[in-house]
């Protein structure tokens, strides 16, 4: 989740990084990547919903997020700019076609839950919430939206959507900013935001986020029962 105006996908989460290299600009074909994927599955799901394990580690959703943020994970992952011991070792199987291939499937495969644009009223009493929406900024904490977009819908291929995204991975993905274990954000943005969170508000964060799009389809259907009670 990168300058936040505090996500993290998750991003979440789920990462955020500037294109690195000629590499991302070679052209996936999605059918090739169906194959490629095949690998990838035990993890992330034949669907590419990945899997959310609080206790443990969590598994990121690919499916619908930007081929091009995809495949600098998996670069990130090779050049060791982004380590993780499962995901390493894969990654390093992969030339830059495969990387560009497995990446478009992955894109295509689902979309992301499209999601009001305007920004959520977000309310002190609810600090999830207003930590995403509005920041804390006696802490100068920027928002999470201000990177992520209103409602973490994403925005281009540098900032992914993080609503929806499972939250022990966002949480777990904080936490390695906050740590020094993770360090593939353009010029530290997201270590910056993270070494200001405390746990409860990383926690927050990720639970506000992962559960965003179920939230906002019952208050949906619940303002159009009421309309057509009317």
């Amino acid at each position: 989740m990168t300058t936040m105006r505090i996500t993290g996908g998750l991003g979440l989460l789920v990462g955020i990084g500037l294109a690195a290299g000629p590499a991302l600009a070679l052209e996936g074909d999605p059918s090739r990547g169906e194959s490629v994927a095949g690998t990838c599955v035990a993890c992330h799901q034949a669907d590419g919903m990945g899997m959310n394990m609080p206790q443990g580690e969590s598994w990121p959703r690919l499916a619908g997020l930007p081929a091009d943020y995809i495949a600098k994970q998996l670069h990130d992952f090779q050049a060791g700019r982004r380590e993780n011991a499962t995901m390493m070792p894969f990654a390093k199987m992969l030339d830059d076609q495969q990387i560009a291939d497995v990446a478009a499937y992955y894109a295509g495969l689902a979309s992301w839950p499209e999601l009001p644009t305007a920004y959520s009223a977000a309310s002190p009493d609810q600090p999830g919430e207003w930590l995403a929406e509005r920041g804390d900024w006696d802490k100068t904490l920027p928002a999470c939206s201000q990177c992520h977009g209103p409602n973490g819908q994403g925005v281009g291929a540098d900032f992914p959507p993080i609503a929806g995204q499972h939250a022990g991975y966002l949480s777990a993905q904080l936490r390695a900013w906050r740590n020094g274990d993770r360090h593939n954000d353009p010029d530290g943005l997201m270590r910056g935001i993270a070494e200001r969170l405390d746990d409860d508000q990383i926690d927050l964060i990720a639970d506000y986020y992962a559960t965003l799009p179920e939230r906002l389809e019952a208050t949906s259907a619940s303002a159009a029962e009421e309309e057509g009670g009317q």
